[in-house]
């Protein structure tokens, strides 16, 4: 079952903050540290998730991650051309994969993810993307491509456009800039488990 809020931070001390107040799914997604720091963050936020009964899922550095023991992974699309998806399997590492068109979704869909995020949804502040917007309508199309495969939508995500990203089929909705863009992240990480709460 997923997790209908995913949580992405850019930093463990992020994460540190966040992941109490009742987030059960985070990404850590690191940018532009050196590998001992990527290291030393990821083996922190392992430790945190597993006090906090949260699933830690580690970006791009699959190595690392079981090196660490860490147990699942997000790749984009240019990271699965350098992971080893036959060690992730003998180390019982679980892997979602980036998609933003037909091929791409063809592809992520051959190695049997644990789940498929398509994106950016809508308009995207935190990044420059080569996407345009994907819309609801897609998300549909999507849901429909990947059968009981889980559906991540990501891309300008607002608890206002829950509602409606749940209704195309998503099963549920990583959250990036709406929280790390927040004059309280924690209480907008709040309301976005209440808003993602059955």
């Amino acid at each position: 079952m997923m997790e209908k809020f995913y949580l992405i931070v850019s930093d463990v001390a992020e994460l540190r903050s966040l992941v109490p107040v009742g987030v059960r799914l985070v990404q850590l997604r690191i940018k532009d540290r050196d590998a001992p720091e990527i290291r030393r963050q990821i083996e922190e936020a392992r430790a945190i998730c597993d006090a906090h009964n949260a699933q830690l899922v580690v970006n791009d550095y699959w190595e690392i991650a079981i090196d660490l023991g860490c147990d699942f992974v997000h790749l984009g699309q240019e990271d699965m051309d350098q992971a080893d998806f036959e060690a992730l399997r003998h180390a019982h590492v679980r892997f979602g994969l980036s998609t933003h068109d037909g091929a791409e979704l063809d592809r992520a869909l051959s190695y049997n993810p644990a789940y498929v995020a398509l994106g950016p949804v809508y308009p995207t502040l935190l990044k420059k993307m080569k996407w345009r917007p994907q819309g609801l309508e897609k998300v549909s199309r999507w849901k429909t491509a990947v059968g009981d495969t889980p559906l991540v939508a990501i891309g300008g995500l607002t608890p206002d456009r829950l509602a409606g990203v749940f209704a195309a089929g998503a099963d549920s909705a990583a959250v990036v800039t709406d929280i790390q863009q927040a004059d309280d992240p924690i209480a907008q990480t709040r309301a976005w488990i209440t808003a993602c709460a059955p």
